[in-house]
């Protein structure tokens, strides 16, 4: 696929993009509260263009992008990345002395998170530089709310204001232990280093290894600071815009066991029961994964049965799942009402696989439908679980759709 294609499936949401060269060599890495809009610009032959930036442009041989959930967080992506891959475009990054750079105070018992001009040989660990002040002030206000490292130059004898706000864990009067204290460090120095999914699947392990051993008080805690990190996506500007407070609605509404990091949804397709199709889309954190998508050609139904279609799809890909030993989703979404969501969930029964949690969107109401309800849940049309229900449905179905025009085209070349 060319980097015009590419272009194309580019989300409006914001990020980081890496531009590389014929080699697969990062030249340039940037970041876009709109990546789509931010990535074609380079290539609009309106666009005002300088000597290096016609240089770059030349060079673009492919591209790749990665999806956060704020502007704040691609500003602190962006420069870890151009740390680690040092692209010869990013002078600026690169050698200018007056950016600023977000300082852990490795040195101190218990470290603090400040914002300097001056990278010292101090034994402080330093991230960036950063290219936007402004920006980096938001980011370092909401690493607060996440990461409640204490913000005092010297540790006073009784709590402050952060402290009561939540963003101190109070080491001045020993609320919080030393180790305890370095875990949080070692957490915001992962999210730092651009390591957020990595993070937050460590939180969530830690969170229930707590609640298994009774330790609820530490649970509440890791609980809550599982939820800040997911609702930095609540910054977003496009179609995921608040994906931290729909992951945790879900949880809530559908009474998950676990938060729904992934999901994945299944369509059919067939017209008259000719070049039946089946799909599977799936959905990290709120953002397509197309690299996990799945396609199936309708194998063992004869005829109009979407029932039984659905049966196959579903059955052969966590048959596949389990045989392989590979992770299942925390959610399951069945374009269909009441009927699909009973054929669907009968194969995962019959693969002991009944605990995996699985949903309907029936497509002539836009209801949602769960196991062992006969009626529909009561969510708000306008509700933003809702949109996102729909979203992931709506792409399984332009998914299935693809595929079923393929395989009529090919059909219909053989006549």
């Amino acid at each position: 696929m060319g980097v015009k294609e590419k272009i194309k499936s580019i989300p409006h949401l914001p990020g980081v993009y890496i531009m590389k060269d014929s080699s697969g060599e990062a030249i340039y890495i940037g970041k876009a509260k709109d990546l789509s809009k931010r990535v074609s610009s380079y290539f609009q032959e309106s666009m005002p263009k300088t000597a290096k930036l016609m240089s770059l442009v030349e060079k673009i041989k492919d591209l790749d992008y990665v999806v956060t959930g704020s502007e704040e967080e691609a500003l602190i992506y962006e420069a870890s990345l151009v740390k680690e891959k040092r692209p010869r475009y990013n002078v600026d990054l690169k050698d200018d002395k007056s950016f600023p750079f977000l300082k852990i105070t490795l040195s101190e018992k218990f470290p603090r998170l400040l914002i300097t001009r001056k990278k010292l040989d101090d034994g402080a660990r330093y991230f960036g530089p950063y290219t936007k002040v402004k920006l980096l002030r938001n980011a370092l206000s909401i690493l607060k709310n996440i990461f409640p490292l204490r913000i005092c130059k010297k540790i006073p004898d009784e709590v402050c204001l952060a402290f009561h706000i939540g963003q101190c864990m109070g080491p001045c009067v020993k609320k919080i232990d030393e180790k305890s204290y370095s875990e949080i460090v070692g957490q915001l120095i992962m999210f730092l280093e651009g390591k957020k999914t990595r993070l937050i699947q460590e939180l969530t392990e830690r969170m229930k290894e707590s609640a298994d051993k009774k330790d609820f008080e530490n649970a509440a805690i890791l609980r809550n600071r599982l939820s800040a990190l997911l609702e930095v996506s609540d910054r977003k500007t496009a179609d995921y815009s608040s994906w931290g407070n729909v992951a945790l609605k879900l949880k809530k509404i559908l009474k998950l066991p676990n938060l729904p990091f992934t999901v994945e949804a299944f369509d059919v397709s067939n017209i008259a029961g000719k070049e039946a199709t089946g799909s599977m889309v799936y959905f990290n954190n709120g953002v397509p994964d197309k690299s996990n998508y799945r396609k199936f050609r309708i194998k063992r139904v004869k005829g109009i049965d979407d029932y039984a279609m659905m049966r196959e799809i579903v059955h052969r890909r966590y048959k596949r799942l389990k045989d392989e030993n590979k992770k299942f989703p925390d959610l399951i979404i069945i374009d269909g009402g009441k009927g699909h969501l009973g054929a669907a969930y009968e194969e995962l029964f019959k693969l002991n696989l009944s605990r995996i949690p699985v949903i309907g969107i029936a497509k002539q109401e836009e209801r949602i439908y769960t196991l062992g309800s006969h009626e529909p849940l009561d969510i708000n049309r306008d509700s933003e679980i809702l949109h996102f229900i729909q979203s992931v449905r709506d792409e399984a179905h332009r998914f299935a759709l693809k595929y079923h025009h393929v395989l009529r085209r090919s059909s219909l070349k053989n006549l």
